[in-house]
């Protein structure tokens, strides 16, 4: 793309209306009251005016976590589901097989991005995380680590930033 078509293209993603987004907190411990990365994710989501149409906190079962990504691509108002932990490999961490199998195309960019700005911070503790990101139908998931650190990372880093010029290219427009 040119500078001028890369201009233009920008434009159109911030143009977009509505962009609907469900979080998901995956955790056996985490309740509405604990959860300070779902917390973040849908203060920053609402800060940059996306519309969080859906939160829910599940048990780390890859069944639940499969099921429930799965009914939340199947709705007309959900553009982008987001979830934050399970992405570890501790025995309980099941959201990377819960998801990487429903992924249609994948986005290997987030999680080489993601895991590099964690390496500034965290320094090889970085390679434990296997946050990933692709595309199910015409939905965007987004599979972050669990820690509101890492959160905020991704967040504010790599998936605000973009997430307008995501659903527009997702969208062929």
């Amino acid at each position: 793309m040119t500078s001028q078509s890369t201009q233009e293209h920008r434009q159109q993603a911030e143009s977009l209306e509505r962009i609907g987004v469900a979080v998901l907190t995956i955790s056996d411990t985490r309740t509405p009251e604990t959860d300070r990365g779902g917390a973040a994710i849908r203060e920053l989501l609402a800060a940059a005016d996306f519309e969080v149409v859906h939160y829910a906190i599940l048990k780390d079962e890859p069944d639940i976590i499969r099921e429930t990504v799965l009914q939340l691509c199947e709705r007309e108002d959900v553009d982008v589901v987001l979830t934050t932990g399970g992405t570890g490999i501790a025995p309980r961490d099941g959201t990377f097989e819960a998801v990487s199998g429903l992924l249609q195309r994948t986005i290997p960019g987030f999680g080489e991005l993601f895991r590099l700005l964690s390496w500034e911070e965290v320094g090889a503790a970085s390679m434990l995380s296997r946050a990933i990101a692709g595309l199910r139908g015409r939905t965007l998931i987004f599979c972050m680590p669990g820690s509101a650190n890492a959160v905020d990372l991704a967040m504010r880093k790599l998936i605000v930033p973009e997430l307008r010029h995501l659903v527009l290219e997702m969208h062929g427009r």
